[in-house]
């Protein structure tokens, strides 16, 4: 720029104008080769994001500092307090100093706080993952709990509850794996394609065991109506277990007798083959055998404690206490929402913490920068650094704004110092 001007200029005046601008014509050369070297001289993208954030702001407050001290030199001898002014320029460089300081210790800080609030969302995030883990484990064994003790009285015979149960589940097992192969048959006729035994065998297994567990109901309402002594019921339980161990034998036992038939035949040299009705004998044989047996062991124990199950009775002959209602889990969704509403403010507070630590640095060198300027023109700095917090800084610089517009004083003496400067 400046040998651009020159080139303009008579011989004469160009060694006048080298000379007066001795003290500032270096400063355009610096000032391109230290913003070009912050702006393009990194290698890749964070390189280049890094030299940004922490150098640029700092080196265009030096370049301004420069320009405002180099030009300053020209102003000295026709000012005043010339003592005062140097003064008040040195501490505004020790505030500058001072300015990058803070700001490249507000970067630390503010990983710090970053790194703070990152751990304590980790920690939030496994509280609130351990409190639903909880909610979904507690649930289930409050319920649970609840259930027990609504249901089972002490005196509640467990083991035979249990044994009917598994009882069921076995001999459901059994006649699964016997009748599949004719149901299957009986589907592939209806249907004309080939059932799924991955879809037949479940559905199958289910019906059973409820068939089974009603095999089991049944002789218990028998039992209890000839304990009662009530013909009427006694006469119409007898034909519903006829019923019963007939669509048992029929289809179900008599596919285990059916199993052992080549064996018969076997052992007897082929003299004896088991016909209709000799089958239908032995299978009946077979299911008073087994109901009998399982009857006596534990069907007559478990049996009215699954009933009062399916029934919601209860098995406790005395008064029953009251049961009181499931326990409170530790941590319930509605407190769960609480914390979160709760945690709101925080997050706004933290919020304005962050931005604090963000903004403030870059308002100290600003400041910094401004004051360079206005001592400058008025041998005093417009503000007072450093800045606490950011309201006491947005606080200042609202002071500082007021003060310059009310006071007429300062705005003379500005333009008698910019009247001096031109005519020099």
């Amino acid at each position: 720029m400046f040998d651009s001007i020159l080139d303009r200029l008579t011989p004469e005046w160009r060694e006048i104008v080298e000379l007066a601008a001795g003290l500032v014509s270096w400063l355009p050369a610096w000032q391109a080769g230290v913003l070009g070297a912050i702006w393009q001289g990194a290698d890749g993208i964070w390189q280049s994001v890094a030299g940004w954030a922490f150098l640029l702001l700092p080196a265009a407050l030096l370049v301004a500092a420069l320009w405002v001290t180099m030009v300053s030199v020209y102003t000295l001898p026709f000012r005043s307090g010339r003592v005062e002014y140097v003064r008040t320029l040195a501490f505004t460089w020790w505030d500058a100093g001072r300015a990058v300081a803070v700001f490249w210790a507000g970067f630390a800080r503010l990983a710090l706080v970053l790194l703070g609030h990152a751990w304590g969302l980790v920690r939030f995030g496994f509280v609130l993952a351990g409190r639903v883990l909880r909610e979904m484990v507690a649930s289930p064994a409050a319920a649970l709990d609840w259930t027990a003790r609504r249901y089972f009285k002490p005196g509640v015979p467990w083991v035979a509850f249990l044994l009917i149960l598994g009882w069921s589940a076995l001999e459901a097992g059994v006649f699964t794996f016997t009748l599949r192969p004719t149901l299957s048959e009986v589907l592939h006729d209806l249907t004309g394609t080939p059932p799924n035994p991955a879809l037949v065998t479940p559905i199958l297994y289910a019906l059973l065991f409820m068939l089974i567990a009603g095999s089991f109901a049944c002789i218990q309402v028998l039992a209890e109506a000839f304990q009662k002594r009530q013909v009427k019921g006694i006469v119409q339980m007898l034909m519903v277990e006829l019923f019963v161990m007939f669509f048992e034998v029929m289809f179900l036992y008599r596919e285990l007798i059916d199993a052992i038939t080549p064996w018969i035949a076997q052992q007897t040299g082929e003299q004896f083959r088991l016909g209709l009705f000799s089958t239908l004998a032995l299978a009946s044989f077979g299911w008073l055998g087994i109901r009998g047996m399982t009857w006596f062991l534990f069907g007559r124990f478990g049996t009215p404690a699954l009933l009062a199950v399916l029934s919601r009775q209860t098995l406790s002959l005395d008064q029953p206490a009251p049961v009181p209602p499931p326990r409170r889990p530790t941590a319930t969704w509605a407190e769960l929402l609480a914390a979160l509403k709760a945690e709101r403010a925080w997050f706004r507070e933290k919020a304005d913490e962050l931005v604090e630590l963000i903004v403030l640095p870059i308002l100290q060198l600003l400041a910094v920068a401004l004051n360079f300027v206005i001592v400058l023109f008025t041998s005093q700095p417009a503000f007072v650094l450093p800045f606490k917090n950011l309201d006491e800084a947005m606080a200042r610089m609202r002071g500082a704004n007021g003060k310059a517009k009310g006071s007429t004083a300062s705005a003379r003496g500005a333009a008698a110092v910019v009247s001096v400067v031109r005519e020099a």
